[in-house]
């Protein structure tokens, strides 16, 4: 939440190797009524070292918690992309809620987005659920960029597109002051299928 912290992720397959990077900057921090939201700048970069994507989304913070807008993590690129071909795209959604206040053993709220996307005869939708979200345990870990004193956060991931369903299981380590620090995805069958790690971190 402070204008030019810059962070890393470092992505990598199942099998460890390199899938690319994705580096966060965080370009402005406003305050209001007691509510500090902050302008995140996204890029990422392919394991080619090529420029795929970049995007910006908004953080808000109370003296609650974090809440991630998911309105703005739908990539501006794509809505450009989109609303450019003549398509008209609803997006809906609950935020990402992460307590100040975390303890193990706590639960917290589901999150969801669904991106309604109408062309003149085709209608496309998407969805995301975040859900059986809770905090599993306290752990120290390492990264390139440190060692941090962590929160274990577990939950469920569903998402679908025309009817087709993918469900994934993900571990996300969180650590006071820096936020997210280790993120593994694992498929339905309980097997690594992606890893990211924070590799930079400045500020």
């Amino acid at each position: 939440m402070e204008e030019g912290v810059s962070f890393q992720y470092t992505m990598s397959d199942r099998k460890g190797k390199p899938d690319g990077t994705t580096d966060y900057y965080v370009k402005d921090v406003s305050n209001s009524g007691g509510t500090t939201t902050a302008t995140m700048n996204m890029k990422f970069t392919d394991k080619k070292g090529k420029e795929v994507m970049v995007s910006d989304f908004k953080f808000s913070c109370t003296g609650d918690g974090v809440k991630i807008d998911y309105n703005s993590l739908v990539p501006s690129q794509m809505m450009k992309q989109y609303t450019d071909m003549g398509m008209e795209m609803d997006i809906s959604g609950t935020d990402i809620d992460i307590p100040n206040s975390l303890s193990v053993g706590q639960e917290l709220k589901d999150a969801n987005v669904t991106v309604n996307i109408k062309m003149t005869g085709m209608n496309m939708t998407m969805k995301v659920d975040q859900t059986n979200r809770k905090v599993e345990k306290k752990e120290s870990v390492t990264t390139p960029a440190g060692t941090f004193d962590c929160y274990v956060l577990t939950e469920n991931n569903v998402s679908e597109t025309m009817g087709i369903k993918q469900n994934m299981t993900s571990k996300i380590w969180l650590a006071e002051g820096i936020g997210m620090v280790k993120q593994e995805m694992y498929n339905k069958n309980g097997n690594l299928s992606s890893h990211m790690e924070l590799t930079k971190y400045n500020r």
